[in-house]
């Protein structure tokens, strides 16, 4: 059902493209980052997107437009944006300086897949209930978010490091992921038989 709600949901898909393109469209840094138009743009894209998760919600609930569909979109469209702004991150980032965003990255990632693999699993047995989104959850979603935000930035957020804040930020999201990824798969062990 194509309801206003689902309609922000694709919306925040279809603009992950958009996402991509800005990135690779940044100038070659050499040092010191330089803030550009693009930069700007990119990062804007990225609250954009994301900021569009709290009112697909908002919406669906407030005019009771809950669906099927919006309950399995939602959490793709999150998932996706995240991924590719941590694979991004990665690529900007070089491992062998900046190692510990790769490792937060792979670990953000492989929570997500394993919570998706277990959602799946849980639905097939009438269990998805027991799996559903926790407020440790929503805490990391909202932190991962403003990690990666504050990386992208890359410039002085008045007058503060926006890396260091992003890195802070990008390591408490991770022990949240690997906290509610705990959570999620301790429900999920209760139901597998011997």
């Amino acid at each position: 059902m194509m309801t206003i709600p689902n309609i922000i949901t694709l919306s925040r898909i279809f603009l992950i493209p958009v996402f991509v393109a800005l990135y690779y469209f940044q100038p070659a840094y050499t040092h010191t980052p330089i803030f550009t138009w693009i930069n700007f743009s990119l990062t804007g894209a990225y609250a954009f997107i994301s900021s569009t998760d709290y009112v697909d919600g908002y919406l669906a609930r407030r005019l009771n437009m809950t669906s099927q569909l919006g309950t399995f979109l939602d959490p793709v469209a999150d998932k996706l944006i995240v991924s590719v702004a941590l694979v991004m991150l990665v690529d900007f980032y070089p491992s062998n300086t900046h190692w510990y965003i790769s490792v937060a990255a792979l670990i953000i990632i492989s929570r997500e897949i394993l919570v998706s693999a277990l959602r799946e699993w849980m639905g097939t047995i009438g269990q998805r209930s027991s799996v559903n989104v926790s407020s440790i959850g929503k805490v990391k979603t909202f932190v991962q978010i403003f990690a990666i935000l504050f990386l992208l930035y890359q410039q002085p957020f008045f007058g503060l490091p926006s890396f260091e804040i992003g890195v802070v930020l990008l390591m408490a999201a991770t022990l949240l992921t690997l906290w509610s990824g705990f959570i999620y798969l301790r429900e999920g062990v209760k139901t597998f038989d011997n």
